[in-house]
């Protein structure tokens, strides 16, 4: 990349390399110096070379260039000076624009030409063959190779725009009108997709524009100017969308501009709403939807009504009678009935949003069939008055088909109406925003409806009515069509009758009686008796026997329940956590496999780069060498001709077949340099004889312009004596004139002083008045600022001391509930001191009566078993407290002696063997500690075994008393 010091440089370079017709490379040297960290703070020499930038781009179709470049400038002159932007990208527009216009007209000059070709003339073999080879004809070929390309750099050029400028506040009108031009581009040409595409970028925009709203130079659509922008293009886009027959495009503009008022939360003008409501009643009406058509026809009847007060009065009769006619073409029946719930949800839901589109505010509580309905629509007309502005035709065609009842003479009224209906209508004037209206559109409706009111009024006169008399009454359709009708109306229960072929009959029922709705409420009546009936006798319920033989068993199914669904919620864990690991490896998977791609990519961006680099330079050195040799041969002509124009001298050998290439530069430079030595002696020779000539020139003139010196001070002497008198005289007269003019005011002097004097003593009045008007105003003023100043420190005194008051007030409080809450704290600490120590007199008290319970057992269970108490299997050595341990054998002994009743006996040899190891031991005393009982009960099967089965607070108390009650070692008792 080349460096340059100045801009400027490379500008020239650049024209330079245009010159020689290297023009990528004059795009490349540009594109390197806009896009260069160097040149990031904007000057005037930027701006010429973005202009020279976007015209190079253009001619080369070179629109990623352009935009990268724009891209960058932007970046550069975002805070500086956005104004140079915007030129910039008006120029890129402009040489776009022209460039696809002159393709265009190039063309259409093409396709006259082959136009007006020589009749007579056999046509050429290659024109015969690319005629059958490419079947096509010789304006699509033309169109294909010369508009298409331009027309695709054009769109390419809107779209970079619209990108560049999505987000910047500053050129929002700029941005506007780019997406304004790309419209009437679609428009112009025809071009659908394109629009389609063009309305998903700006739609997006704004979405963008919403998630990001609190960036840097962002647009603020609260702002008017900026709303007013946005709602001028997608009114715009509302326009050519219904132009283009493009309608679900249009309502998806209809879509945008309502979100954008509630974005904003505020209404456009009133000539806006009128093109929203006149574009919806299109959309409506293209899409066979006529009852949000008329609601859409009774809106724009309202704003037209109250807001264009320049609208005639026959052509608000004429939007009045359309109004009407929409509301009557509406079918009479709803078509969701006998729907399934989800068909009525999708439709309440449709129904609302087209309310909010047309600008009426429902309650999504309300069923939708209950607001938007053909006989609300009609009531509002009625009580809207917009009956009363239509036609006599309507108002009659209106009470026939709503109020009257002529079965017999209805289709013979209603055709004569519907005659005159179809003639009314045309273009409006300038004044309203409809251009023309045609009422004959909405006769076919009105037929269908004519022959719905017809049969309803002759099913309630008739049971039974041929199919030829039917056919005659009602003269606008044959029996086909009249059958499918009434299928449509008998299946939404509108009508009920049934049609004999066989007997060439129409049987016309009762509605009321055959009805789907009384079937259903007799359904609802059966089902209600049942359930009086099983509530006044219900059934006798049987005993299960099962739940006798297992009253747990619900307890059980409810833990199984609960295992299983733990067990459920684990292995839905372990499998999120394993598909999560899934997710992750193939994340890093496709990271790794991009990574590589990306190296590979830029690895062989990189060869292609410097083969490319390569192929320049080769063609670079190529081109200067055949460009050498050309000057070379250019010189060595030209020395030819010189040498064979000039006599008698040298003339030089050539012979282009032995001669080099550095050959021939050397006898070209040696030739120049021959004949510049030759020019030099001829201009130094020339120069000589100039001096020469030029001296003698001089020497001549000298004593000529001396005379004419003298002859011209001579001259100007005598001027300037005589223009010295002409002042003299005209001084005295001036003098003369003075004199005559003082002694003519002299005799004024007098009137002059009395007058100064009188008017000096009306001033010094006039100013003392004023002054002392002054100084007593400063003195009120002075006063007034005392009495406020005064005033203003009561009031912050009082202030103060109002605060300080309020200030001790609540410190007092703060202290108070300082002092309860303390108070409060001591008395619950006081309480749980007092429950703690109940607590601890219980569990004492506990404590006790386990070691009693405990000793008993040792008494009642050490009395027919060995004194050792390892032998014993249910009481462990840890276990044991400390009093066994230190207890004697003969007490051991004694007390394995007693006889109790009901206990166990040990065997004769034990029994000796006790009583002769210790003849004389005293009978077992019974105390509570001991095993000897009155009442000879047995020990608990419930009591405590281990001291892991025992409670903690039990079992911390009573090793405490255990420990208390035995005697230290080396005591009395040892």
């Amino acid at each position: 990349m080349a460096s340059f010091v100045k801009p400027e440089n490379a500008l020239k370079r650049a024209e330079e390399l245009i010159n020689v017709g290297q023009k990528q490379d004059a795009l490349q040297a540009l594109h390197d110096l806009i896009t260069s960290k160097k040149y990031r703070a904007w000057q005037k020499p930027l701006e010429r070379i973005m202009f020279k930038y976007v015209e190079l781009c253009v001619d080369m179709r070179k629109g990623r260039f352009a935009k990268d470049g724009l891209i960058q400038y932007r970046i550069v002159c975002q805070q500086v000076n956005v104004t140079s932007l915007e030129e910039v990208i008006k120029h890129f527009m402009h040489l776009s624009t022209e460039k696809a216009e002159q393709a265009r007209n190039q063309a259409q000059a093409l396709e006259e030409a082959l136009d007006v070709d020589d009749l007579e003339a056999d046509k050429r073999p290659e024109d015969l063959m690319l005629s059958y080879v490419s079947g096509e004809k010789g304006k699509d070929r033309s169109d294909r190779e010369l508009v298409t390309p331009w027309f695709k750099f054009l769109w390419e050029t809107y779209r970079t725009v619209l990108e560049i400028l999505r987000n910047n506040s500053k050129l929002e009108a700029l941005y506007a009108m780019t997406a304004h031009r790309a419209f009437q581009f679609c428009k112009l040409y025809k071009r659908t997709t394109e629009f389609r595409r063009l309305c998903e970028i700006i739609r997006n925009h704004l979405a963008n524009l919403n998630k990001y709203r609190d960036q840097r130079d962002r647009p603020d659509l609260s702002a008017p100017e900026s709303l007013q922008l946005y709602l001028d293009t997608r009114f715009e886009q509302l326009k050519v969308a219904t132009e283009l027959e493009l309608w679900q495009e249009a309502f998806r503009s209809v879509e945008d501009i309502h979100g954008l008022m509630c974005m904003v939360k505020k209404t456009p003008k009133a000539s806006l709403m009128v093109v929203y409501y006149a574009k919806l009643t299109e959309i409506f009406w293209i899409s066979d939807s006529n009852l949000y058509h008329a609601y859409a026809w009774l809106k724009l009847f309202s704003l037209q009504k109250s807001f264009n007060k320049n609208l005639s009065q026959k052509d608000l009769q004429l939007i009045a009678s359309s109004v009407v006619l929409a509301a009557l073409a509406v079918p009479p029946y709803d078509s969701k009935h006998g729907a399934s719930h989800l068909e009525l949800e999708h439709e309440k839901e449709r129904s609302l949003r087209m309310a909010n589109l047309i600008g009426f505010s429902l309650d999504s509580k309300l069923e939708s069939r209950d607001v938007l309905s053909r006989e609300n629509l009609l009531s509002e007309l009625v009580s809207k008055g917009v009956l009363s502005c239509a036609t006599q035709e309507i108002k009659d065609l209106y009470h026939l088909l709503e109020h009257e009842f002529f079965p017999l003479d209805l289709a013979l009224k209603l055709q004569l109406l519907f005659t005159k209906i179809s003639k009314l209508g045309g273009k409006l004037s300038s004044a309203s925003s409809v251009p023309e209206l045609q009422l004959s559109q909405y006769v076919p409706a009105l037929e269908k409806l004519a022959t719905l009111r017809l049969l309803q009024q002759v099913s309630h006169v008739y049971q039974t009515m041929k199919i030829e008399s039917l056919s005659q009454m009602i003269p606008f359709f044959d029996f086909s069509a009249v059958e499918k009708i009434l299928v449509d109306a008998v299946k939404q229960n509108f009508i009920a009758m049934k049609v004999d072929h066989s007997r060439n009959i129409v049987l016309f029922g009762n509605l009321g009686i055959e009805s789907e709705g009384l079937r259903d409420h007799l359904t609802v009546l059966a089902e209600s008796l049942n359930k009086v009936r099983a509530m006044i006798y219900p059934p006798v319920k049987k005993t299960s026997k099962t739940g006798e033989i297992l009253p747990d068993l619900a307890d059980i199914v409810d833990k199984e329940h609960k295992r299983l669904l733990a067990r459920k919620s684990i292995i839905e864990k372990r499998k999120e956590e394993q598909e999560r690991q899934l997710l992750e490896m193939e994340r890093e998977e496709e990271s790794r496999r991009l990574k590589l791609l990306k190296i590979t990519e830029e690895a062989e961006q990189k060869r292609l780069a410097a083969e490319y680099e390569q192929r320049k330079s080769q063609r670079l050195r190529r081109e200067m060498e055949e460009r050498e040799l050309e000057e070379a041969q250019a010189l060595l002509q030209e020395a030819e001709k010189r040498v064979g124009k000039k006599k008698g001298s040298r003339k030089p050998v050539l012979d282009s077949e032995k001669l080099t290439k550095q050959t021939l530069m050397q006898l070209a430079l040696t030739e120049q340099l021959r004949e510049r030595q030759e020019m030099e002696k001829k201009l130094q020779k020339l120069s000589k004889t100039m001096d020469y000539l030029e001296r003698a020139k001089r020497e001549e003139a000298a004593t000529l312009i001396e005379a004419a010196f003298q002859q011209r001070l001579l001259e100007e002497r005598m001027i300037h004596e005589r223009d010295q008198q002409l002042e003299v005289e005209l001084s005295k007269q001036r003098h003369e004139g003075d004199l005559k003019e003082k002694n003519r005011l002299a005799r004024m002097l007098e009137s002059k002083k009395i007058f100064q004097e009188r008017v000096i003593s009306l001033r010094q009045e006039e100013f003392n008045k004023r002054r002392a008007e002054r100084e007593e105003q400063i003195r009120q003023i002075i006063q007034s600022r005392k009495a406020e100043r005064v005033a203003k420190r009561k009031k912050i005194f009082y202030v103060r001391r109002e605060e300080e008051r309020i200030r001790i007030l609540r410190e007092e409080e703060e202290a108070r509930r300082r002092e309860e809450a303390e108070r409060r704290k001591r008395e619950e600490a006081e309480r749980k001191a007092k429950l703690d120590e109940i607590a601890e007199k219980q569990r004492q008290r506990e404590r006790e009566l386990e070691e009693k319970e405990r000793q008993r057992k040792e008494m009642l269970f050490g009395g027919g078993k060995s004194g050792d108490a390892s032998a014993r299997p249910d009481v462990s050595p840890a276990s044991r407290p400390q009093e066994s341990r230190t207890a004697s054998p003969a007490a051991a002994a004694a007390a394995s002696a007693a006889p109790t009743a009901g206990k166990y006996v040990p065997p004769r040899f034990l029994r000796e063997r006790t009583e002769s190891s210790s003849p004389n031991a005293p009978p077992p005393e019974s105390d509570r500690w001991g095993s000897s009982r009155p009442d000879n009960r047995p020990s608990q099967p419930g009591s405590w075994r281990n001291d892991d089965r025992r409670p903690a607070a039990f079992g911390s108390s009573r090793s405490s008393w255990s420990s208390s009650r035995v005697p230290a070692r080396g005591g009395s008792e040892r």
